[in-house]
């Protein structure tokens, strides 16, 4: 999933551990306009193994194992302020998102996949407390929905503050997926993180001004840090100063397992092919043949 950059109708796509990111497309710029307030409809957030989209639709991918600060923003909604943390897990050349904390006000919220495709039950914390009361967070409606026996969406409702607006986190088996639908500049033209900067549509580091065009030090870059909120209940390897944990060699991996891959590429693309966004059909497709699980469709 390294060394490429890829072009497509609806936006780029850049791919972490050592490439970098080359100019916006036209029509990226076209989407923000003349107006920092406009931002394409589709959902920024992050999903599969992970593929990042930031708040102008750019995708990107980080393969390194660790705590990352997704978005934060200590001023949203009036002064609540928002924290959004990712926790990956490496498994060879390539990583997934197993966890995610969200804080609003002083609530926290930590939603986590399972493997277990015959376990049905709901994996949360709420305020580190397992399947605590789920009402709302920060004073924001939260509701869960069961898809299917591996399949879960917690819905936060943002409409109070934010018309219009949620913040999802759907699990299918131990992938999780946090999705920002409906954003808009009032809720999140203050956030930093690795959904880079809403206005600009910039990758920046945490000084605010240095723009990262490579992925692997970009992502590094927002490994959460001891003197940020500690989020998930549970303190797991490696936490800053430890390094972020990078793959060995993802190219000559990922050339290996397309060699010995069992479902082909074509394979993989008619199974993708339902879903709507080029570039999203094109992560759904690396997906699974990282994995090797047509099933794999479903975390899109």
């Amino acid at each position: 999933s390294t060394g490429s950059t890829k072009e497509a109708s609806t936006g780029s796509t850049k791919e972490g551990s050592g490439s970098t990111k080359s100019e916006k497309s036209v029509i990226e710029r076209t989407e923000l306009g003349d107006s920092p307030t406009a931002a394409p409809t589709t959902p920024s957030g992050s999903k599969g193994d992970p593929h990042f989209i930031t708040w102008i639709g750019e995708h990107f991918e980080y393969h390194g194992q660790c705590d990352l600060v997704l978005a934060e923003d200590p001023e949203f909604a009036d002064g609540f302020g928002l924290d959004v943390h990712i926790r990956t897990k490496l498994v060879r050349y390539w990583s997934y998102i197993k966890s995610v904390a969200i804080r609003i006000g002083t609530d926290i919220i930590e939603i986590e996949g399972t493997a277990d495709t015959s376990d049905s039950g709901e994996h949360y914390w709420v305020n580190h407390e397992w399947e605590g009361d789920l009402d709302t967070i920060g004073g924001f409606p939260v509701t869960m929905n069961r898809m299917a026996g591996y399949k879960r969406q917690f819905e936060i409702d943002l409409g109070s503050a934010f018309p219009g607006q949620k913040i999802i986190v759907a699990t299918f088996k131990e992938f999780v997926r946090v999705e920002f639908v409906n954003k808009s500049i009032d809720a999140y033209g203050k956030c930093r993180g690795l959904l880079g900067d809403f206005k600009s549509g910039s990758t920046l580091a945490r000084d605010g001004s240095t723009v990262l065009n490579d992925f692997t030090e970009y992502g590094a870059e927002w490994q959460v840090l001891p003197s940020e909120p500690r989020l998930f209940h549970l303190v797991e390897h490696p936490q800053f100063p430890a390094q972020c944990i990078e793959p060995e060699d993802p190219r000559g991996e990922r050339r290996r397992r397309l060699a010995e891959s069992v479902i082909s590429i074509e394979e993989a693309e008619r199974a993708c092919a339902t879903l709507k966004d080029p570039l999203t059909i094109k992560d759904c497709v690396y997906d699974i043949i990282a994995t090797q699980d047509l099933d794999m469709v479903g975390a899109f």
